[in-house]
């Protein structure tokens, strides 16, 4: 496996792996089952748009293995208060469970300490069970669960 930060080529192929990832634990797709789409935007547009920011103004690595891309982590840097934060982190969903995620994450992890990072954090969704196993087992801590609030005017 090889870890390297993606090209903007990439952005189709990368948002693929991140959406397809995401589906089924995104709220923006419960939005959707509860709400209908948004002013005509179903998630996925709604997802690809949020995608689309995130390629623009974040650092954005993959994984390959076997010469395709098999994940992927995207998040930023603050070098005033030495934090990075892991906006994104998803696996192939056909090499999900394999170890890439924990890979991934860490491979994440050493690019903002390359980049003089003394801290990192990341969101994640208490229903992603897998996301929070992993990070409980990698020896994160869990400082203030959140909730999804949503509401139609």
């Amino acid at each position: 496996m090889k870890f390297r930060l993606a090209a903007p080529s990439e952005d189709a192929a990368v948002g693929r792996l991140i959406t397809e990832s995401f589906e089924p634990i995104t709220w923006y797709r419960e939005v959707d089952e509860r709400f209908g789409a948004l002013n005509g935007c179903d998630w996925r547009e709604r997802w690809r748009m949020r995608l689309e920011e995130a390629f623009a103004r974040e650092i954005v690595l993959v994984m390959e293995v076997d010469g395709e891309i098999a994940a992927a982590a995207a998040g930023t840097y603050d070098p005033r208060t030495a934090l990075g934060f892991i906006d994104l982190l998803a696996v192939d969903s056909r090499r999900q469970r394999g170890g890439l995620g924990r890979a991934m994450l860490n491979a994440m992890c050493d690019h903002f300490r390359g980049l003089g990072a003394l801290y990192v954090n990341l969101d994640c969704l208490a229903n992603n069970e897998a996301g929070m196993k992993l990070y409980e087992s990698e020896g994160w801590t869990s400082l203030a669960p959140s909730v999804k609030w949503f509401r139609k005017l």
